[in-house]
């Protein structure tokens, strides 16, 4: 069982920037890749971005794509989403979650979901 604890979130105008943590339970974080998530009011949740168990690879949307940065410390138990040069379409609840799956992009191959941190940008 793991459980994730994401902060960071709060309130950016546009072209700012955030950083959010995950915190992961447990002594096997390194085992597991992660993935970050998006859910807008009204829209599904998509992802953003994942980073393999060691860190050496990352995956992300197009959508952020060259703003957005992925990183993880295995020795902390934590992930992390640097988000730089903020757009008011980034305003979502973020989530963290731990790849369970084949697929980089599915939501049906994460697993043990946070609780999520808002964030919102303003124009």
């Amino acid at each position: 069982q793991v459980q994730l604890v994401e902060s960071g979130g709060g309130l950016a105008q546009a072209g700012g920037s955030l950083r959010l943590s995950c915190a992961a339970s447990g002594r096997t974080f390194s085992t597991y890749a992660m993935g970050w998530f998006r859910q807008a009011p009204g829209k599904e949740r998509e992802f953003v971005a994942g980073i393999s168990r060691s860190g050496g690879s990352t995956y992300y949307a197009n959508s952020v794509k060259g703003r957005f940065t992925i990183s993880r410390d295995n020795a902390k138990n934590t992930v992390y989403l640097q988000m730089n040069s903020l757009k008011p379409e980034d305003t979502a609840v973020y989530k963290c979650a731990v790849k369970i799956g084949g697929k980089n992009y599915d939501t049906a191959d994460y697993s043990y979901w946070g609780q999520g941190t808002q964030v919102t940008v303003s124009s």
